[in-house]
């Protein structure tokens, strides 16, 4: 009863927001499947999506979207998965009209549309992918990196010189993401939309959960409100606007490595 006079207490302004925050943690976010919760995707948004290599990636969603047939995406994504999975079948199918991402090597596909000039290509540092992605939901427009100073990255951004830890130096100019989806998947997950993600799974699940404009999540395990452990939930509900249980993960092996008898 504490917290209840607590809030009772304070001044109409701060009790309108945590009523606000309240309601909004409440909301039954769930939808029934990868097809409903991508219903509103269109041709030409741009779409972050989680996973590193072909580890917690959103399998169900991009399923639906290789189904559904919209065009012109722009994906941001660590990588562009490989030729016969993860956003190798969007490629497959020329769904994807740009990519952003730090590492592209495993995918055959991909390479051929670069080099033809079927796809535009926006290679970057991956700290740098990592720091733009959580400005947009930390509400930063830019972030200063000294990383691809005096490279081809640099080429037509703005450059500053700042002085930190005693050494001054130039840092490049980034902008924070700008995507229309964040499209990630977590272990567990309950019907407010609080995530949980498993070992390395969790990559860059969380940072992008935070910066899309609308966030789904597709999850192992949906569970009622109230069962997750607040002390291990990676995400808050509040980033969340959708959530499903997923189903058949191939959860593949990209390169597989095993010692000699």
């Amino acid at each position: 009863m504490g917290i209840v006079w607590y809030i009772i207490s304070l001044p109409k302004t701060k009790k309108n927001l945590i009523f606000v925050a309240l309601l909004f943690c409440m909301i039954n976010k769930v939808v029934k499947s990868a097809d409903e919760a991508i219903k509103d995707i269109k041709d030409n948004m741009t779409l972050m999506l989680g996973g590193f290599g072909l580890c917690g990636i959103p399998e169900n969603c991009i399923a639906a979207l290789v189904k559904k047939g919209v065009k012109g995406l722009t994906c941001i994504s660590n990588n562009a998965g490989v030729d016969d999975f993860g956003l190798g079948l969007l490629l497959q199918t020329k769904q994807i009209k740009k990519m952003i991402s730090s590492y592209v090597g495993e995918n055959a596909e991909f390479e051929r549309q670069m080099l033809s000039g079927e796809l535009e290509v926006d290679l970057i540092p991956q700290g740098t992918l990592a720091t733009r992605c959580m400005a947009a939901g930390y509400g930063m427009p830019v972030v200063f990196t000294p990383a691809g100073v005096g490279t081809e990255i640099a080429q037509g951004k703005e450059v500053r010189k700042f002085k930190f830890n005693g050494t001054e130096k130039d840092y490049l100019m980034e902008h924070a993401f700008d995507s229309d989806f964040a499209i990630v998947k977590a272990w567990k997950g309950d019907a407010a939309g609080n995530l949980i993600y498993r070992s390395t799974a969790r990559n860059f699940n969380p940072m992008m959960a935070m910066a899309g404009k609308i966030t789904i999540a597709e999850v192992e395990h949906l569970v009622p409100v109230g069962e997750l452990n607040p002390d291990h939930i990676h995400t808050p509900g509040i980033y969340v606007h959708r959530i499903f249980q997923g189903e058949k993960y191939e959860k593949r092996i990209e390169q597989r490595t095993v010692r000699k008898k």
